[in-house]
């Protein structure tokens, strides 16, 4: 196999009726500019970048992990992946094989040192992003145990029931029972007592 053959376009369109002829021309002519001889072409049609396993895509990442493709041309960014976090673990997967990503539209050569640097520095956003995240979290946790009220006001838990301890105390003076009385207030016999209690009637 030629040094040339190492080359490769990958092209992805979300659906089933567009046919990447846009992409494929485009990247044609950037790869011709570059000097690259009949680069092999990887072209899913009618996938959504949001599915981690794409034929193509599974056939170029296996041709990398083989050393076949040493660099792919891509128009953007996420044609490779919907989601930061997939773009960035796909990155780094192809950066093992020893394949560098180049993406027309945003103008990144991960074969430059500028290109790896500028995937650091989304790497390291990516990560700011997901450590506030946390912090929001963990904050709204906190709170809710301190006040015992979600961010919305509302306390946690099942709401209180109110007894009227007026009724107990007349229900109890005709000689009714804790029981009989938590029946008719459709309240928990324990939770009748314990305000009779807290309260006495």
């Amino acid at each position: 196999m030629s040094a040339l053959s190492t080359y490769a376009l990958y092209i992805r369109t979300s659906t089933a009726d567009q046919d990447g002829a846009a992409q494929l021309h485009a990247l044609r002519r950037a790869a011709e500019a570059r000097g690259w001889t009949a680069p092999r072409e990887f072209i899913d049609l009618g996938h959504s970048g949001a599915k981690a396993s794409r034929p193509a895509l599974d056939a170029l990442k296996r041709a990398a992990r083989a050393g076949e493709v040493r660099q792919v041309m891509v128009f953007g960014l996420d044609r490779l992946g919907r989601s930061l976090r997939d773009l960035l673990v796909l990155l780094d997967e192809l950066a093992a094989c020893g394949c560098a990503v180049i993406s027309l539209r945003e103008s990144i050569d991960l074969t430059t040192p500028t290109g790896r640097l500028l995937v650091h520095l989304i790497a390291a956003l990516a990560e700011f992003e997901r450590e506030l995240i946390r912090e929001r979290v963990r904050s709204g946790i906190a709170r809710v145990k301190a006040t015992g009220k979600t961010r919305s006001g509302k306390a946690l838990g099942r709401p209180k029931r109110e007894v009227d301890l007026d009724e107990v105390h007349r229900l109890r003076q005709q000689g009714r029972s804790w029981r009989e009385i938590a029946m008719a207030l459709k309240v928990p016999t324990r939770t009748l007592r314990r305000s009779a209690g807290q309260n006495p009637a």
